[in-house]
């Protein structure tokens, strides 16, 4: 099973825009990322329209930030990119009639929103100008 990666390469993306400054080509992403031109342009799209980045078109085009990352939380970015389910598991739906089946789907529904209010939690307590200033640090 592969995991949906477009949270944490867009919070990679993001850093680097930041610490490179300016405006930052479709290319330039697409090598950071080792992806094609217009799996970053239709990834970045989103952001754009969460008013996370611009886009200009043209030779010297490319992408910039619109907000300063003290004003971009990782669950902004999170939220953005409008996931499917946070978790790959989830409940059964073989035999509903079956007392057993509907307390484990309980225990399995319970768990999944905990678990997805905690990463919620803790991806808007985490600014992406913060992350930035732990890599400049390192």
């Amino acid at each position: 099973m592969s995991h949906d990666t477009r949270l944490a390469r867009l919070l990679h993306v993001l850093v680097h825009m930041h610490l490179r400054g300016g405006t930052t080509s479709s290319g330039t992403l697409a090598q950071m990322l080792h992806t094609n031109e217009v799996v970053v342009r239709r990834t970045m799209a989103a952001l754009r329209t969460a008013g996370m980045v611009t886009s200009t078109g043209g030779r010297n085009g490319g992408w910039a930030l619109a907000r300063g990352l003290d004003t971009i939380t990782a669950r902004d970015v999170y939220e953005a990119i409008a996931p499917g389910a946070v978790f790959a598991i989830g409940p059964a739906h073989d035999n509903p009639a079956c007392p057993v089946e509907r307390a484990a789907n309980q225990i399995v529904a319970d768990s999944l929103r905990e678990g997805e209010k905690a990463l919620l939690q803790r991806l808007g307590a985490t600014l992406l100008s913060d992350f930035a200033a732990q890599i400049v640090a390192r």
